[in-house]
């Protein structure tokens, strides 16, 4: 445990990285780290993906102005695209301070105080969690518009494409971005094809995609709202979410990390904000409408292409993107969850590493908490989408104005000028929080609210109980020096044969003292057995006694655990060590041809002793042959 517990915090290990070159070839564990252009395949889905709902989350509100808002649009996006500027300098400087990864909880921990981390990495695993299960049901609620026939296999398709996404991110990292990256580039290169396309047209190339579609405007209106404003504001926020997922997974680029992963941050910045920008210029070009059962995205590619396979590359690359969003929160929660586990608010477990730089454990524990979601929401992105961008706006706020403190205690050149920057994004981001809270909490926001102190409730349980094994442990401490103990071996058998052979020549060579001991049934039966075994014993004559213990219930481990207290009663000061000879089967099926009295004893002297427990392996498969001399 205190080697996680006191793992790599190397803060400033990046000034002393090598300039960036690109000439020197990656080391074999930097094969499976993130170049820039992987990183933008692998942790930009989510933001890219945005771009299909977060114009239309902007229209959908102001519509409720009728025409006259939808005159809005732009300047609300051009809100959004500055607070993306403020947010991408933000992060870049996250990625600079924290080089370990944990974004907004690296943050919060250092500067708001540990309660405050908490809350962002609560806010945080909510995010990804519900990212996985809103870009999955997305992607397969567009493929199941185009294909009506498949509705009603939504659930199976969506755990399906679940299975897909975490097959690919098991096998590394590098692994998803490779898989990822053509999708990704198709994406965006039809959108920006798209908004050129539009920029050099008067009028629409066509309407087919909208034509039987009620419009959802309301009657005209000549005034928009200070209110009306901040709701679609804060909805076109949704299309921030994933801004964050390259500094949480800093760790996972090739050296010098750091200045990969800003890279890859001002990157995916410029591409959101190039493309959000460009659809809400096309969306005032052509005085689009929202309309019922077709998407704003849709009626653009139609206006800006025109209803031919052009248009339907744009579906294609839509649905597939949106699909594959998920592998965003593959990408970021799995570092954020070993940070946790490393700081010991979560299992070790999840802080380890498989091949290829995995964390194993995260990956499979967020999918399986994602399909958990999905069978409770039947597949449904209605269902889900209420819950979604809460928790990002949170994680948002709290590093902005974890950051403004930041500043303060550096006070570097121009300081002031940076503090007041994230100052105005923690103000615009906490505003869309309570709005978005407030506008969708009858929705199933309320679960968010409920959500968010429970997490940080398991986080503080798992850290207490890690406090109280490293005050048992002495962790920190001075040990005393090791000293030798006379060592008892207790061996149980039943029969006698090569495992009993082997199980003794090991325990005459771990111990001082050894004993085999034999459980005996309070029937006749077991008394036959029992005599047999001692006659055989006499008659082999090992040079071990053989103590028989006397089973009443016929429980198997009970008669031994008793023997295990009788010798530590004796004779306090001996260490006593239970080894335990068991088969190991040359094939996995014949497993279920054993009795596993070895697993029962093991269970029980674990249970109600401190005996050290040694279980021998004895393997029935072919042996190897001897070498020649």
């Amino acid at each position: 445990m205190s080697l996680l517990a006191h793992g790599n915090r190397r803060s400033g290990a990046a000034d002393e990285e090598p300039p960036d070159t690109g000439a020197a070839r990656p080391s074999a564990e930097d094969r499976h780290r993130l170049t820039a252009t992987q990183g933008l395949a692998a942790l930009s889905l989510d933001a890219m993906a945005s771009v299909a709902y977060g114009p239309e989350s902007i229209v959908l509100v102001l519509a409720a102005a009728g025409a006259y808002g939808l005159g809005f649009t732009l300047p609300v996006t051009l809100a959004i695209a500055a607070l993306l500027a403020v947010l991408v300098a933000s992060y870049r400087q996250v990625i600079a301070a924290f080089p370990d990864g944990g974004g907004s909880y690296a943050v919060a921990k250092r500067h708001l105080g540990r309660r405050t981390g908490l809350v962002t990495a609560a806010s945080l695993v909510l995010d990804y969690v519900l990212n996985v299960a809103v870009s999955v049901t997305a992607g397969v609620a567009a493929l199941t518009s185009a294909f009506p026939s498949l509705y009603g296999d939504r659930l199976w398709i969506c755990l399906a494409v679940l299975a897909l996404v975490t097959g690919v991110n098991l096998r590394g990292i590098v692994e998803s971005a490779k898989w990822f990256m053509v999708p990704t580039a198709v994406f965006v290169g039809s959108v920006l094809t798209m908004i050129v396309a539009g920029l050099l047209r008067d009028a629409p190339a066509s309407t087919e995609a909208a034509a039987g579609h009620a419009s959802v405007l309301t009657g005209n209106a000549t005034t928009v709202g200070a209110l009306l404003l901040l709701k679609a504001f804060a909805a076109g926020c949704s299309a921030l979410t994933g801004v964050e997922a390259v500094a949480n997974a800093v760790p996972s680029f090739r050296a010098p990390a750091q200045r990969r992963a800003q890279r890859t941050e001002v990157a995916l910045g410029a591409l959101l904000g190039v493309m959000l920008i460009g659809l809400s210029v096309l969306i005032g070009r052509f005085h689009l409408q929202p309309a019922e059962g077709v998407t704003v995205l849709a009626q653009l590619a139609d206006a800006s292409l025109g209803h031919n396979w052009a248009f339907y590359v744009v579906q294609f690359a839509t649905v597939v993107l949106l699909a594959l969003a998920a592998n965003t929160s593959f990408g970021g929660l799995p570092v954020l969850m070993a940070l946790l586990a490393r700081d010991n608010y979560l299992p070790h477990v999840f802080g380890l590493k498989a091949d290829r730089q995995v964390h194993r454990h995260g990956v499979l524990a967020l999918a399986a908490v994602s399909a958990l979601l999905l069978v409770f929401s039947g597949g449904d992105v209605n269902t889900l989408v209420p819950l979604f961008a809460i928790g990002v706006f949170v994680g948002f706020t709290i590093c902005q104005v974890g950051m403004v403190r930041h500043w303060r205690q550096e006070r570097s050149g121009g300081w002031r000028g940076k503090a007041f920057l994230n100052g105005f994004g923690a103000l615009l981001t906490g505003v869309s929080a309570v709005v978005v809270t407030a506008t969708k909490f009858e929705e199933g926001a309320w679960l968010i609210v409920l959500a968010l102190p429970l997490i940080v409730l398991v986080f503080e349980t798992v850290h207490r109980a890690y406090g109280r094994i490293g005050e048992r442990l002495g962790l920190g401490r001075v040990p005393e020096a090791p000293r030798r103990c006379h060592s008892v071996v207790v061996v149980p058998v039943s029969s006698l044969s090569r495992l009993t052979s082997k199980a003794l020549t090991a325990a005459v060579s771990l111990g001082d003292e050894v004993v085999a001991v034999t459980a005996v049934q309070p029937d006749a039966e077991g008394a036959r057995a029992a005599e047999s075994l001692r006659r055989d014993w006499e008659l082999w004559n090992p040079g071990v006694d053989l103590v028989e213990l006397p089973a009443p219930t016929r429980a198997l481990g009970r008669p031994i655990v008793d023997y295990v207290h009788e010798l530590t009663a004796r004779h306090p000061d001996n260490r006593v060590t239970v080894l335990i000879p068991e088969v190991e089967p040359a094939h996995v099926w014949q497993r279920l041809l054993q009795n596993q009295r070895g697993a029962v004893v093991a269970h029980a002297v674990r249970r109600d002793t401190d005996a050290v427990i040694c279980r021998l392996r004895f393997r029935t498969g072919a042996e190897p042959a001897p070498r020649k001399a």
